[in-house]
């Protein structure tokens, strides 16, 4: 069964989640302090993590930054108890997956749970054969899906989860735009309007990273007025 890790270090709400959670078909792990949390995370496997932001020991931003500085893509859902901004936005930048502000409701939250749970990110790409499915070569650039290896010019390149899911959108479909909304729908899963700042710098970061330079990109253009796009193949 999978399991569904639980950093509230309120226990009233951790206990609701986990019923709720259980009635979905998962399994959970409880924890209500920030380290132990940390521990959790990095040493089991879960499906989900929910986290909150506000906890004892150490912050959720914390936990995020360090769960995924660790190369785990585990899907985080983080809590807070604030609407504002900065919270929503900084969560989503240090790769957290979805966001929901309390006080919530259950029943979106099982909604969001839902939405992570069954997102398929490869599930659009048109039908390929096996090896096609396995990697994207395309000139000065290779991604391999399984082992989630990207490689600039024969030399290997580390992403973070959320910029390797938009790079391998983006190099999946060479010469086609995507506005930052969609982006933010197909890659973060859920719909995220207002925040569309959080693909710019993204984006930014993922150029840093694969291009020779950044203010004459090679690989992802910017479509002025629009969104991004993958160089088109010749």
């Amino acid at each position: 069964m999978d399991k569904v890790l639980i950093i509230e270090d309120d226990h009233d709400i951790s206990e609701l989640l986990s019923i709720h959670l259980k009635d979905l078909g998962f399994d959970t792990d409880r924890v209500f302090d920030g380290k132990e949390g940390l521990v959790k995370a990095l040493n089991e496997t879960y499906r989900i993590i929910v986290l909150d932001i506000r906890l004892p020991g150490m912050d959720g931003f914390e936990i995020c930054r360090q769960i995924r500085m660790e190369k785990i893509d585990t899907p985080i859902i983080m809590l807070t108890a604030k609407s504002e901004e900065i919270d929503k936005v900084l969560g989503l930048e240090i790769g957290a997956d979805d966001y929901i502000t309390k006080p919530f409701s259950i029943r979106e939250f099982i909604a969001r749970v839902k939405v992570i749970s069954r997102r398929d990110f490869y599930a659009s790409k048109p039908a390929t054969t096996e090896k096609e499915e396995e990697e994207i070569n395309l000139p000065n650039l290779s991604i391999n899906l399984p082992k989630r290896i990207v490689k600039v010019y024969n030399e290997q390149v580390e992403l973070s989860p959320k910029e390797f899911d938009l790079l391998v959108l983006l190099a999946s479909n060479p010469g086609r735009t995507y506005t930052r909304i969609q982006l933010l729908n197909m890659v973060w899963g859920v719909e995220f309007e207002g925040f569309e700042h959080t693909v710019n710098s993204h984006i930014n970061r993922l150029r840093s990273k694969i291009e020779k330079d950044m203010h004459a990109p090679e690989f992802i253009l910017t479509t002025w007025g629009v969104g991004y796009k993958f160089k088109d193949i010749d």
